[in-house]
């Protein structure tokens, strides 16, 4: 599985594990045009095999969706034209915050963190998704 957190000048790219328990960051795509940029995941899903994406999507803390989410819904709607595969659009709400935390605790300097800071988002809305997904243990507990 894949994840991506779209942001206006690069996308966090995050894949799972083959087991799909564990995401782990794998860049930071610095955005050119759309179409490089639909190319370039296009490219990520043939390479890796990926059957599913995770996308943040950017919501306000009250649920709505504002400039930034129907930016990234109409990246999805591209997407979805291009490949014949799940896409999934995410709730990201404090996901970048979240990441900038995790990053102030580490020794990296303002700069080192800027680079990364989308791969960790990334990494957290594919680990979001994944741990939403059912497992063996939920359904016995839910029934």
């Amino acid at each position: 599985m894949l994840g991506l957190d779209y942001g206006e000048k690069r996308i966090g790219v995050a894949m799972s594990d083959e087991l799909g328990m564990m995401a782990h960051p794998v860049e930071t795509y610095h955005r050119r045009s759309r179409a490089e940029d639909i190319d370039y995941v296009k490219k990520l899903v043939h390479t890796h095999a990926v059957k599913t994406i995770a996308v943040g999507l950017p919501k306000h803390m009250n649920g709505d969706l504002g400039t930034s989410a129907k930016r990234v819904t109409k990246f999805i709607n591209e997407l979805e034209t291009e490949l014949d595969i799940t896409i999934v659009p995410w709730d990201e709400r404090l996901t970048t915050v979240m990441a900038a935390r995790i990053l102030q605790k580490t020794t990296r300097s303002r700069a080192q963190r800027t680079k990364v800071i989308d791969q960790v988002a990334s990494v957290l809305i594919l680990q979001s998704y994944l741990d939403s997904m059912d497992s063996p243990q939920k359904t016995e507990v839910d029934e």
